[in-house]
């Protein structure tokens, strides 16, 4: 039958077609498989294992920190290393200035005592030539209490050049302040307190007092009674 051999020709040929389809399509899914395969043979690896997208990268990014972090740290390492040695120089500095302040502060209060010393003794030094003198001499005693009287006077001038200078007694009013009465002496002829007799010399440097002088001083029962 003429139609009926139509319609199986056509069914025939429309399956056909589809099958041919399918190989194609086939053909295409294998053929991009393979170039898939291909390109993935061809990138490049990496010496930890091939580049597989972020967690590689972040390895990366790890191994790049870690370096940058030491080098932060040397170069902070290195900068206290320079702080330290200069506050160290500094140091040896300010001890050495220290210890040579030191030495010329004993030299100068050894300077300044010895300067002082040589003021004081200087004066009495012909004070001394003189008692030798007066040892070597040949004469009465008379003459030689002379020649003592004369040191004397030399000496209290001597002292005078240091502000030295001896405390009034006889005839003064007694004072506790410059005198220490030793004794007294009955008397109605001179107030009461008042210093009779001098033992011992007193000085005073300036208006500070060395040393008391001894005194006896008198004593008047009439103005005491009075």
């Amino acid at each position: 039958m003429p139609g009926s051999g139509d319609g199986t020709v056509e069914a025939a040929t429309a399956q056909g077609i589809e099958e041919d389809e399918m190989r194609v399509r086939g053909m295409k899914d294998h053929d991009v498989k393979g170039a898939e395969l291909k390109e993935k043979e061809l990138q490049p690896e990496s010496e930890d294992g091939p580049a597989t997208g972020t967690p590689q990268t972040a390895e990366a990014d790890g191994g790049q920190v870690m370096p940058l972090a030491a080098a932060a740290l040397k170069t902070e390492l290195e900068q206290m290393r320079g702080e330290r040695d200069q506050l160290m120089d500094r140091l040896a500095r300010l001890q050495a200035e220290f210890e040579n302040t030191r030495r010329r502060e004993v030299k100068e209060r050894a300077d300044a005592r010895d300067y002082a010393v040589q003021r004081a003794v200087e004066p009495f030094l012909a004070v001394m030539d003189n008692f030798q003198l007066a040892l070597k001499a040949d004469g009465t005693l008379e003459q030689l209490r002379a020649g003592v009287e004369l040191i004397l006077k030399q000496m209290e001038e001597a002292l005078k050049g240091l502000h030295v200078q001896a405390v009034e007694t006889v005839g003064k009013q007694f004072d506790p302040r410059v005198h220490e009465a030793l004794g007294s002496i009955e008397t109605k002829e001179f107030p009461d307190h008042q210093v009779m007799e001098e033992i011992r010399r007193g000085y005073k440097i300036r208006e500070k007092l060395l040393r008391p002088a001894l005194v006896r001083i008198a004593s008047n029962t009439a103005v005491v009674s009075e």
